[in-house]
């Protein structure tokens, strides 16, 4: 499978999902059966889940910042940091992952469009905090400002991505995209491919799966990103 050499002129979005979080222990987003560590995803995943009972939803969401701690970036995340150290401002990384691995790693040009686990913000007066500066002991954290309720600090199902601004305008300069771990049914994320490649980019997939989009990729690989990516970068990238 022969692909253009990209060259330090060419312009790099990078589109990560669950794919290679997974491979450093974070459980993908959902089973098989539709549960998101057996929850209902409308009940810990939406806005209406957490008026409904803020209590679940906050614990579920502690044992899931609990369990991004005890993991590490891998290869994987390591290898988008070397690209990113290539290009630099022809750079970005889009992320629908809400662990915080790759800013661990070292990413520095990245969006993360769902949110992160690390953070909140209050319901009312919209402070943001650090999980671990807040008191996680309490069932329902308080703000620090105004007293109303803290929410988890993720984009759940009904709510607009962070930062689609900047991510479409980027998309509008991408030469080369490049999609990891993703399923390609998650939308507005699932779009970026076809609109890149509507613009004329090269696109590049790696899963362990061909994902639902794979109709815009032009070059697939098959595989875990940990294995696939450092070869990408030792032979693709000038």
């Amino acid at each position: 499978m022969q692909i253009p050499k990209i060259t330090k002129n060419d312009f790099i979005m990078v589109l990560t999902g669950a794919g290679i979080s997974a491979e450093s222990g974070i459980k993908t987003f959902r089973d098989s059966d539709g549960l998101w560590e057996n929850h209902r995803v409308e009940d810990v995943a939406t806005p209406e889940g957490f008026i409904k009972d803020p209590k679940l939803v906050w614990k579920f969401y502690k044992e899931r910042y609990i369990q991004a701690l005890e993991v590490n970036p891998n290869i994987g995340h390591h290898a988008l940091v070397d690209i990113e150290n290539m290009y630099q401002d022809n750079f970005l990384l889009v992320t629908q992952n809400v662990d915080g691995l790759h800013t661990i790693a070292g990413s520095q040009r990245v969006i993360e469009m769902h949110g992160r686990l690390q953070t909140c913000f209050c319901t009312k007066c919209k402070s943001k905090y650090f999980l671990h500066d807040i008191d996680l002991e309490q069932e329902i954290p308080p703000c620090n400002s105004c007293g109303k309720p803290l929410r988890p600090d993720i984009v759940w199902f009904g709510e607009m991505p962070y930062q689609m601004d900047e991510i479409y305008e980027a998309l509008d300069k991408t030469t080369v995209f490049i999609a990891i771990g993703t399923s390609g049914n998650v939308y507005p994320a699932a779009y970026f491919i076809t609109q890149a490649r509507q613009n004329g980019a090269i696109t590049i997939g790696v899963n362990l799966a061909k994902p639902e989009n794979s109709s815009y990729i032009d070059y697939f690989f098959q595989g875990k990103a940990g294995e696939v990516l450092p070869e990408l970068v030792k032979n693709l990238f000038i």
